[in-house]
């Protein structure tokens, strides 16, 4: 038997086309300037402070003394204590909340910002927390290593992805909303 021709190939015969998965949201997404980024950590670091620090800082100002010496003096610490606890936890939900929707904290949903996976998938709330915020503290906490860290993370910045080193580790960009 001979072979048969082109024009004679088998009708049954699986496609020999090449197939390849397109993914259409990775060319997409525009990178977020860094000007952005820079104001929405000096904003979200704005609104943590106004939410815990300065109820905490109006409560210890009203105090007469610098360490309470009656039990009336305690009631005004504690309300600022208490003030900064609430600050805290009102913070610590709303910020929860709009990650969780969107990506964003309180200054990239102003600014029109949000965190997402390199491919352009919506990123995880505890990608963002545990790679993005705790893995990142850690260094910062050591003497020494701690400022090479954070300016070796800052500085990565610049590169032509523009992910710092907190955006490599949890594989994530920051976008355009």
């Amino acid at each position: 038997m001979s072979e048969p021709s082109p024009s004679q190939a088998n009708p049954y015969a699986p496609p020999n086309a090449a197939v390849q998965d397109v993914d259409t949201r990775a060319g997409t997404q525009v990178h977020a300037s860094r000007l952005r980024r820079l104001c929405a950590a000096i904003l979200d670091g704005f609104f943590f402070s106004l939410a815990v620090y300065v109820p905490l800082g109006i409560g210890l100002a009203q105090s007469s003394a610098p360490l309470p010496q009656e039990p009336s003096d305690l009631w005004i610490l504690n309300a600022g204590t208490v003030s900064a606890l609430v600050g805290l936890a009102v913070w610590g939900a709303v910020t929860y909340w709009l990650v969780q929707a969107n990506g964003q904290t309180i200054a990239k949903r102003l600014l029109g910002i949000k965190v997402v996976r390199r491919d352009g998938s919506r990123a995880s709330v505890a990608r963002i927390f545990w790679l993005r915020n705790v893995v990142n503290a850690v260094p910062t906490m050591l003497p020494y290593v701690g400022w090479i860290y954070f300016f070796v993370d800052s500085l990565l910045i610049f590169g032509e992805r523009r992910q710092c080193l907190h955006d490599r580790i949890a594989d994530t960009i920051v976008v355009r909303a």
